[in-house]
């Protein structure tokens, strides 16, 4: 079993290498207030004036310069190669929700993985943020507070239904799956409720919702 990293009831700020602009994290840490870097997220937290609670990854681009002075019992190597340094945090944070920026908008195969990381540990409560858009992996129950109007769209990691209220084409009988049938350009008519049928379901949502989205998956639950 992985060791924990960092175990708090505050959300976590996941602060990755993908040249994550610096409104981004004051954005994310307004909500997440600890940060936590995954691996050459480190230098980006350095260069903006933070102190990481932890820095996390197999340390093959966490530069000296981005580690020095940082206390070596918040420095967690993992050198194992068989998953990302998303991976690695995800599987050693223990919070309520957490906020992951830097991992999108740079290289597509990174930002892809990051999606996929997602699956691996659906019952962690995680948004990954960056340009115009956020993205979560759907629980099994969810509410959102989201005004008529907002895109909303629903891609899917593996084979997966559910139900809907809220959304101007409900997916209610509709079976979706990579490849085949998808959920994208969904608008909210009102009060958004899903109930899917296991985990494997993307949500896309414009930055805008990023507060509604926290409040949705925090008050959320699995079977």
């Amino acid at each position: 079993m992985s060791s924990t990293a960092v175990r708090t009831q505050d959300f976590v700020t996941i602060l990755g290498a993908g040249d994550p602009k610096a409104a981004d994290i004051d954005e994310a840490l307004r909500h997440a207030p600890v940060l936590v870097a995954a691996d050459g997220g480190a230098a980006y937290a350095r260069a903006a004036g933070h102190i990481p609670r932890a820095v996390v990854g197999d340390f093959d681009s966490a530069d000296a310069a981005a580690l020095h002075g940082l206390d070596p019992a918040t420095l967690h190597r993992i050198d194992d190669q068989d998953d990302t340094d998303f991976e690695k945090c995800l599987a050693r944070i223990d919070a309520p929700l957490m906020l992951a920026v830097g991992f999108t908008g740079r290289r597509l195969d990174h930002e892809l993985a990051a999606y996929s990381a997602l699956l691996r540990f659906p019952d962690r409560r995680c948004i990954i943020f960056g340009g115009d858009d956020i993205v979560f992996l759907v629980p099994d129950r969810l509410t959102l507070d989201l005004p008529p109007g907002t895109r909303f769209a629903l891609f899917p990691l593996t084979p997966v239904s559910g139900r809907s209220e809220g959304l101007l084409w409900p997916i209610d009988g509709l079976r979706f799956a990579p490849g085949g049938r998808l959920g994208t350009s969904n608008t909210v008519t009102g009060p958004v409720r899903l109930r899917m049928d296991g985990p494997g379901m993307l949500a896309i949502m414009p930055r805008a919702a990023l507060r509604a989205a926290i409040d949705g998956l925090t008050n959320a639950h699995d079977k």
